[in-house]
């Protein structure tokens, strides 16, 4: 039987924790960042973790479980 291959943009964009929990970006921080405040920028900048709700599937996509 083959492998089952993960999503190439999944992996590109999740990172694990050491506890098990799934980082993300935050959205909204590659261009037209003239009209955004210093304070939201800066705010966009740190790492983010993925919601309950959505983990399932991104553990589906990076085949975790």
């Amino acid at each position: 039987m083959p492998k089952q291959k993960t999503k190439s943009s999944a992996k590109k964009r999740f990172k694990l924790t050491g506890t098990g929990k799934i980082k993300r970006k935050h959205a909204f921080k590659s261009h037209i960042l003239t009209k955004k405040s210093k304070k939201r920028k800066l705010k966009l900048t740190h790492d983010a973790l993925v919601d309950k709700a959505d983990e399932t599937n991104v553990k589906e996509m990076l085949n975790l479980k």
